[in-house]
């Protein structure tokens, strides 16, 4: 039963997240790079690891949404550590942005 009930979790999570406008962007991207993945011919390997990545990069995405949710709703007024909080978390992304567009272009480059 545990298992059902923390599935339904991750999904309601899922439907919370899809509907972030920069989760949303992050689908996009990720069906262009699956695109140039394919059509450049990458292997299932190459494929898995830009999945992977990209599993890794919403998997950050949901973390920074809930620290801006909570961070929203402990510091409600501006605060610096609040500012910084939200900044890390946007970093985390930003960061995990540049891993999955520097393994689309290094497996499209190395392919073409």
């Amino acid at each position: 039963m545990h298992a059902w009930d923390a599935a339904g979790y991750s999904l309601a999570g899922f439907r919370r997240l899809t509907a972030e406008s920069a989760a949303r962007l992050e689908f996009l991207g990720g069906a262009i790079g699956a695109a140039v993945l394919f059509l450049a011919g990458a292997s299932g390997v190459q494929v898995l690891v830009a999945a992977i990545l990209f599993l890794l990069l919403l998997a950050v995405e949901a973390l920074n949404t809930a620290i801006e949710v909570l961070t929203d709703r402990i510091s409600p007024g501006w605060s610096q550590e609040a500012k910084h909080a939200k900044d890390l978390g946007s970093l985390a992304v930003g960061l995990l942005i540049l891993a999955n567009l520097a393994w689309v272009a290094a497996v499209g480059a190395e392919l073409v």
